[in-house]
């Protein structure tokens, strides 16, 4: 079987296949998930529940509503749990494709691009050099006229964090804005910019969260949409029923309710994103972009494609190429966040390819 490049970040089949070795073996960088694994309180949440699985899942996920609800401050009418919040996203960009146009503000996430078209949504592209500014040296001064605003904060692939304020100010601005917030938990509580304490006051502004990239929860698929209760209800009447599994629903429970393994995850990424940045910044061939999240974006003097290659034929390391991005091409690369040692196992690997480019 031939694998094609890859569109996202995880492809471990595609990584292994090149590197000559078992999937097991690829050190993953290319995906943004919390390298310590999956808390233990959620493992043991899943296994107790496997007795469940002999029964579906409750159509309305109440638990699952309430407990999130509790999480954030709101009523659980705001809150609809989703396969991922890929699945979201979709029926979010179904809402956008009602609006005249759709800015997105680029490099932007592939399945955008994907969610939109589906809807034929009209796609109107922001783009600027790097690092990122303020949002409002971006997005044009004279919208057209029922447009929507897509954007994740912080960005992927830059790891830019906007401020909330920035942000509320176009609230007003559009018909429609919809806010990507999947890594907004890497951020401690203190310095989160999310709107989702706003959502009863703007019926016009739709949050996606996910669960699966702090927990370490990929394969499992669980995130959910926050938004007025009128679109949600609207969503429910097109989407498949039981999109969330039983064991999903308890892993996200569990997981919110862990605040040890929240708390240790933050401890661990501050020092750990400064000590990988200033140690590629060292590199005389590699330039990171300031980031907020569990991930850098990173600007190379190498050919990211030919980088990737040797990384994974010598080391079994598996980096983000930026091919997917338009924008950014073969001039960067971006690199998950992962252990203070396996970060330096990338950093003295990345030096003695280099040195042999």
């Amino acid at each position: 079987m031939t694998w094609g490049r890859p569109q996202h970040g995880g492809n471990l089949a595609w990584a292994a296949n090149i590197a000559g070795c078992p999937a097991s073996s690829v050190l993953d960088f290319s995906a943004s998930i919390n390298p310590y694994g999956i808390p233990h309180k959620v493992l043991n949440a899943i296994t107790e529940g496997i007795p469940q699985l002999k029964h579906y899942p409750s159509p309305e996920y109440s638990e699952l509503r309430d407990c999130l609800g509790q999480h954030h401050g709101l009523s659980p009418e705001y809150i609809l749990p989703g396969n991922g919040s890929a699945e979201l996203l979709t029926w979010a960009a179904k809402q956008l494709a009602q609006c005249q146009v759709t800015y997105v503000v680029t490099p932007a996430f592939g399945d955008y691009y994907r969610a939109l078209a589906a809807f034929e949504a009209n796609i109107a592209t922001v783009t600027t050099t790097l690092p990122f500014g303020k949002l409002s040296s971006l997005l044009p001064d004279r919208l057209i006229s029922r447009s929507g605003l897509l954007l994740n904060n912080p960005h992927n692939p830059t790891g830019k964090l906007w401020d909330r304020e920035e942000i509320i100010f176009y609230l007003d601005k559009f018909s429609l804005v919809v806010i990507d917030e999947a890594f907004m938990d890497f951020i401690l509580p203190a310095k989160q910019q999310s709107l989702i304490g706003l959502i009863p006051h703007y019926p016009n502004l739709i949050i996606l969260r996910s669960l699966t990239k702090f927990y370490s929860l990929p394969g499992l698929r669980i995130g959910y949409a926050i938004a007025n209760s009128d679109i949600l209800q609207e969503w429910q009447k097109y989407r498949d029923p039981w999109s969330v599994n039983s064991l999903a629903v308890l892993a996200a429970i569990a997981a919110v309710q862990d605040t040890d393994f929240q708390q240790f995850t933050w401890n661990w990424l501050a020092s750990a994103r400064d000590n990988l940045s200033q140690g590629l910044a060292n590199i005389p061939e590699f330039e990171p972009l300031p980031s907020a999240a569990n991930f850098l974006l990173v600007k190379s003097r190498i050919s990211v494609t030919q980088l990737q290659t040797k990384l994974l034929k010598q080391y079994h390391i598996l980096i983000r190429d930026c091919l997917s991005f338009p924008e950014l091409g073969d001039k960067y690369f971006r690199i998950a966040v992962r252990t203070p040692e396996e970060n330096d196992y990338l950093l003295s690997s990345l030096v003695d390819v280099k040195n042999k480019c």
